[in-house]
């Protein structure tokens, strides 16, 4: 696929825009739908002449040896255009190995078949082994709040872990019983008033 003085310069266009927005001029933008229907339409043709030219080399290798010019011609067409060879070109081509050119392109296509299978199985073993993971450390300090905060008292009231040589802590020696009190100390009997000091009678 080649492009034109004139398509290149629409697609430098819209690569700017990709790049930089901007506001966009409706000729801009009727330039980009056309190219994008050209760049589709290119496509869609490259894709009938692949299958076309299949096609063709099926009926060539069908009807060997007396096709054999035509088919090796179209084979190395196709070869280079990314077609991968499969079990009956490779047949064909051993058939005809006293040709030069069917020779030649038999090498080619041996080839070109065992890096499509190094390719797969490379990709089935990528596929098979995990990802490897991403190693963590096995301690990692902790965040911490601000002095003050919640995690600074959760850190004093959080018990500390023990240590594997250290000994376990001496349970704390119980406090002394206190006697029970008595009723009577508890509810002392009330004081029963005194008597006011007599007066003496003047005179």
């Amino acid at each position: 696929m080649a492009f034109g003085a004139e398509e290149l310069r629409v697609l430098r266009r819209a690569l700017a825009l990709a790049l930089h927005p901007s506001p966009v001029s409706d000729e801009d933008v009727q330039d980009c739908l056309r190219l994008a229907d050209a760049v589709d339409e290119a496509v869609s043709e490259s894709a009938r002449l692949r299958a076309f030219l299949l096609a063709d080399l099926a009926r060539y290798r069908a009807a060997l040896p007396g096709t054999a010019t035509g088919y090796l011609a179209l084979l190395a067409d196709v070869l280079g255009a990314g077609y991968q060879p499969d079990a009956d070109d490779l047949a064909a081509l051993r058939a005809l190995r006293g040709n030069p050119v069917a020779a030649a392109l038999l090498e080619r296509c041996r080839t070109v078949a065992e890096q499509a299978v190094r390719a797969r199985l490379a990709g089935r073993c990528h596929a098979s082994v995990p990802a490897p993971r991403a190693l963590v450390p096995a301690s990692r300090t902790r965040l911490r709040a601000l002095p003050g905060g919640r995690g600074e008292a959760a850190d004093r009231a959080a018990p500390k872990p023990r240590t594997p040589n250290s000994s376990p802590a001496k349970p704390a020696a119980p406090e002394p019983s206190r006697p029970v009190p008595t009723p009577a100390e508890v509810f002392p009997p009330k004081r029963r008033p005194t008597d006011p000091p007599h007066q003496l009678a003047a005179g």
